[in-house]
Formats: structure tokens, sequence, C-alpha cells
């Protein structure tokens, strides 16, 4: 009796419901249910009898996304980011270096003097410390204040997902996971960004991966040693018309030879301590719109460029004074670092490099950028170079690349030292920004630990190898 009653008074509901809302309320909503279907069908079904609607999207998605356009399309793009960004910060990298280095440094130098500051004093805070921090500015800052934006925009605009698409499938197949391409990407800007990019990734174990393989991306602070170390050995070996092309083709390929690694060892880590199957993921494709320039540049230079600038910063001044002191602490009649690179020299030649280029990677740590002045201030220590640079610790560039050229062949280089360099710039620890944000994301001293030493062993593994087989063919 009562299931009775309780179905009389579910239809009596009913009824009251449907003159509330209306006889026709079930007829309204299968026609909503169908005019929303046919407008999906509209832009997403192809009919062999029917032309097609013009979508924008679908139309630029037909061309980036395709499987022979695709990859070269991304490549181009990618490029001209990279060119944009090292050449539109060649001019304000000169101008703060003119700055920081050439007016600031000696006129702090004339007001330490003033003052009667120990000349030691003077040396570690001024030509160490300072120097340090002036030289990561110059170099670091006028590349990211390029770079990110353009990342951004790219980003706003819709592409980068695209290029996520596109990998996708090649990260599969090595275990990892198709957004690991954007944070590659992101590194080539700078490494740590590029760590804390791989948040994007939902996967633990793929996410992992993406931060131990984003070292083998170039960052900001290795372009200027590849470019030009590429110009100083490998373009002047072809005709003065060419040699640009020759060693811009040189620095693509050690970044392409840097993604090959990435998967390489992405497949490795997969397959061993990380083992486990590629996730699979649902990429929506967002419409392309009008980026928003500027709350993009808003957020590029303050969550970005600022925040990753400023643990450089932090960490190339104790470098700087490190510097310092190793060029001008004696033990009898030589310094510390001339007694290391004696010691160093003969692994440094094993491995196709010599004990200055060793030195100047291990006090570098903390930021790529001051490799370069360290190991021209190094070399001229050592060879014993006079009226060139502003003394023993004082780092330094030089204008002109023949002068450079001249100091770098003083001390021995050859051929093989480029290469070697070049393939070591590539293959190297993180610097200690990025180490420090490799433990902050992971919270694993383990796993920074294999992120930092990882690289090194496969530098010294793959210079060795290549100074053995060009000492038998060349």
């Amino acid at each position: 009796m009562s299931e009775e009653k309780n179905k009389n008074d579910v239809l009596t509901l009913a009824d009251e419901l449907r003159w509330e809302i209306g006889e026709d309320f079930h007829d309204s909503l299968a026609e909503s249910i169908y005019s929303d279907a046919s407008k999906i069908a509209a832009v997403s079904v192809i009919y062999d009898d029917k032309k097609p609607k013009f979508d924008f999207d679908r139309t630029i998605d037909r061309i980036v996304t395709s499987r022979w356009l695709g990859f070269p399309i991304m490549f181009l793009i990618l490029s001209v980011v990279f060119w944009i960004t090292i050449e539109g910060s060649n001019i304000p990298s000169q101008f703060l270096a003119s700055i920081l280095v050439d007016t600031v440094h000696p006129a702090l130098k004339s007001f330490a003097d003033s003052i009667n500051t120990p000349w030691w004093l003077s040396g570690i805070l001024i030509d160490g410390a300072y120097l340090a921090v002036a030289w990561v500015i110059a170099v670091m800052l006028p590349p990211m204040m390029i770079f990110f934006p353009l990342f951004s925009l790219l980003e706003d605009f819709g592409y980068l997902p695209r290029v996520a698409f596109n990998m996708d499938n090649l990260y599969r197949r090595v275990g990892a996971h198709g957004k690991q391409a954007l944070t590659m990407s992101m590194g080539f800007g700078c490494n740590a960004a590029g760590v804390v990019a791989s948040r994007i990734i939902d996967s633990p174990r793929e996410r992992l991966i993406a931060i131990i393989t984003n070292n083998f991306s170039l960052c900001n602070g290795r372009w200027p040693t590849q470019i030009l170390i590429a110009t100083i050995f490998i373009g002047s070996t072809a005709p003065a018309h060419l040699a640009g092309i020759v060693s811009a083709g040189a620095v693509v390929g050690i970044a392409l030879l840097g993604i090959f690694f990435s998967l390489v060892v992405s497949w490795f880590l997969s397959r061993t301590v990380l083992k486990g199957e590629a996730s699979t993921f649902s990429l929506e494709l967002p419409p392309y719109r009008p980026p928003r320039i500027l709350r993009t540049l808003y957020t590029s230079i303050i969550d970005r460029t600022i925040f990753v600038l400023w643990r450089a910063v932090v960490f190339a001044f104790p470098a700087g004074i490190v510097i310092w002191l190793v060029a001008n602490i004696h033990f009898g009649d030589t310094t510390i670092a001339e007694l290391f690179i004696n010691w160093a020299n003969p692994l440094g030649f094993l491995i196709g490099l010599n004990g200055v280029i060793l030195l100047a990677y291990i006090i570098a740590i903390p930021a790529n950028e001051i490799v370069i002045p360290t190991i021209l201030m190094l070399t001229v220590l050592v060879v014993g170079i006079s009226e060139v640079g502003g003394g023993n610790g004082v780092m330094f560039e030089l204008d002109s690349i023949e002068a450079t050229s001249a100091i770098l062949h003083a001390g021995g280089w050859t051929m093989l030292t480029g290469v070697s360099l070049m393939l070591f710039s590539l293959l190297h620890n993180p610097c200690s920004t990025t180490i420090y944000t490799i433990y902050k994301e992971t919270g694993s001293i383990k796993w920074t630990l294999v992120s930092t030493f990882l690289p090194i062993i496969m530098g010294i593994a793959v210079c060795f190898t290549v100074a053995q087989i060009w000492k038998i063919f060349i």
C-alpha cells in the first residue's frame, strides 16, 4: 500500500513540475541538445559533399601540427627566438658591462684607495665579489628580459601546447611526458626556470625525469661560451663569407645534441631507477588568441627574470671571493690557482681540455656567465701575459674576438680544446641556482645529487671518447 502511495506522490509531483515548466520542456531540452551537437559537428566533421566552413584555428593547426611541417616549423620558431635573444642582448649586455665593469669598478677601486682600504679587502670585495655580480648581471639580465617575454608570448598566443602535442609521441616512446618538451624549451632561457616549469607535469615520476634532464638545455649563461668558442675555433676553418653560418650551425648542433641526450637519459631513467610506463594525458589545444603584452611583460620580468637573477647574484657573490682568493693566495711563489691547474692538467689533457678550464668550471659553479672571464683571467695568470686584464683575480673580457683568440692560443688551446669545451659546456653540472631549485622542487638530496653529477659523468665520458678518436684520426 505504501509503495502505491509513493508512486502516486511521484506522479503527482511530476505533473506539478510539468505544469510549472511547461509541456514543451522535454521538447526544448531535446532541441537544445541537438542544436549544440549541430554546432560541434559543423566545426569538427567534414562531409564529402559539403565544403567545410573556414576555421582559423583548425587551418593553423593543420600546418603547425602536421607530420611533415610540425617539427621544421617548431625548430624554426625556436631558432628565431634564440636568434632574437642573442642578437638583441648584445648591445644591452655591452652597455651594462661598460657601466658596471668599465665605469663603476674603477670608481669603486679609486674610492677604496682614497679611504686607505687594505689591498686584500679591496681585492676580495671589489675585484672578486663585485666583479662576479657585475658580470652575472651584464651577461644574464638582457637575454632573460628578451627570451622570457618571447616565450611567454608564444604561450599566451597558444602555440606552446602545439609544441607539446608534436613532441608527445617522441617523449612517450622514451617513457617521459609530452609536456617535458615545454620544460626543455623553458630551460633554454634558464635551467632553474625549466625546473620550476616541470610543475605542469602531474606524474611525480615523469616530473622527476624532466627535472633531471633539464640541464641538457643550453641556458642563456652557456650561449656566450658556445658562440665565442665556435667563432674562434670552428668558424675560422671556413671561408670568411661562410664563417658566421658555420659557427651558428655548430652552436645549433650542440643544442640539438642536448635534446638528443635528454631523450637518451629519459629512456635510461624510465627503464631503471624511475621505471614505469609513460602516462597518458588529455591535451586540450586552446584557441589562438592575441597575446596580452603588458601582462606578459609583467609576468616575465617579475616572476621569472628578477626571481632567477636574484638567486644567481646571491650565489655569484661568494664565487667572486673564491676566484680572487685562489688567484692571490701563494704557497711559496705559486698561487693556489696555479698549483691546481698544474695538478689538473694531465686529467684535462686526457679529456681534451686543460687545468684552466677545469678550475674555471669548479669556481664558476654559481653562474655559467663568469666562465669565460674566469678562463681569460686564469690563462693570463698561468701564461704570464702582461698588460692584459686588471691583475690576479680580476675577471675580464675583451672586445675583440681576435685578441681573445690570441690569449687562448697562447694558453695552448687547439681545435680539440675548443670542441671539447663546447661539449663540456653542454654536459657539466648545473649552476648553483639550478641545483638549489632542484632541491626545493624535489625535496630530496639524493635526486639533487643525481641531477648534479650525472651530467658531469656524461661530460667526462663524452669528452674522453672524442679526445681519443681525435688523436687517432686527426
